[in-house]
């Protein structure tokens, strides 16, 4: 039986929803709950310090874990449909990531859509992976995480590197990732209302804020349509109880046919990246815990 703070805690996130009238209120009012108020909610990860990143023309903030190993980082991109978001409003997950990894993570305030749309958020991207090999880090002592948005950013960008021709981080943690913008996923009919966070409309709206009249099909916004060979391993997580189930069941059934190690985490009752309410909230301490692991086996050569 799911946790009386899980329970507690899928109730506060379908009041959120409702707040954002699902999806219906303006986008200035869903930035302010995300952005401003969900920030405030969150405590302070104990152990973990933030400071600036002087990473050019983006914002970006350093969370340094006390006695983390030096020369390790974990590059994460927060997700909020690429619409909304911030390093507020993710530092607290970033830093419980970082936390369990025992490395510093860079976090980054990717620019956002409609002001920026596709694909401002891979080149910010891009240029925040590359910022972190000029200074001195190894790829293969690099991952690269991300949630929702996020998650399908982050996959986005690894392609975006291969196709470049630089060099790949050494692991990828994805949690719920958003890969699809077409929103064709079976369990986007299937799940429902289940989902306390997410619906249909809700994605089909930041996808539009974020594509304009680009192809939802492109690679770079949708990877779950790339061509996924030589990409790092990768560990995904996702709930039963979200309709981007098959985003990530998708994800890791292409990148394994491509030949990529993938370990999917596919957690029964769990919501929308649960991992959020870390650590008062054990099935996402749980969760948590393990994408440290996965981190710390990744970037231990």
């Amino acid at each position: 039986m799911p946790s009386l703070q899980f329970r507690l805690a899928k109730a506060l996130v379908r009041l959120d929803t409702l707040l954002t009238l699902y999806g219906y209120a303006p986008l200035r009012y869903r930035r302010f709950l995300f952005d401003k108020v969900a920030p405030r909610l969150a405590r302070k990860v104990p152990g973990v310090r933030s400071e600036p990143a002087d990473l050019p023309g983006i914002p970006a903030e350093w969370l340094i874990p006390e006695g983390c190993e030096a020369g390790k980082a974990i590059l994460y991109l927060h997700g909020g449909g690429y619409a909304i978001g911030c390093i507020d409003s993710h530092r607290s997950l970033a830093s419980q990531i970082a936390s369990a990894a025992g490395c510093r993570a860079l976090i980054v305030g990717y620019r956002l859509a409609p002001e920026d749309p596709f694909p401002a958020a891979v080149e910010d991207a891009a240029a925040a992976f590359r910022w972190l090999l000029s200074r001195g880090y190894a790829p293969h002592r690099v991952a690269v995480a991300g949630d929702s948005a996020g998650g399908g950013l982050a996959v986005a960008l690894m392609v975006y590197l291969r196709e470049a021709g630089d060099p790949l981080p050494a692991a990828a943690l994805l949690l719920s990732p958003w890969t699809d913008l077409e929103v064709t996923g079976g369990t986007c009919g299937t799940v429902g209302r289940k989902d306390p966070m997410l619906t249909p409309k809700i994605l089909r709206d930041y996808a539009r804020l974020y594509l304009g009249s680009r192809d939802p099909r492109d690679p770079l916004a949708s990877p779950l349509y790339a061509d996924l060979r030589g990409l790092p391993p990768m560990l995904i997580q996702v709930g039963t109880e979200e309709i981007l189930l098959d985003d990530a069941r998708r994800l890791a059934r292409r990148a394994e046919e491509a030949g990529v190690e993938v370990r999917l985490e596919v957690e029964e009752g769990m919501f929308h990246v649960w991992q959020f309410f870390s650590p008062t909230v054990p099935e996402s301490k749980e969760a948590v815990e393990r994408l440290g692991g996965f981190a710390r086996d990744r970037l231990a050569s």
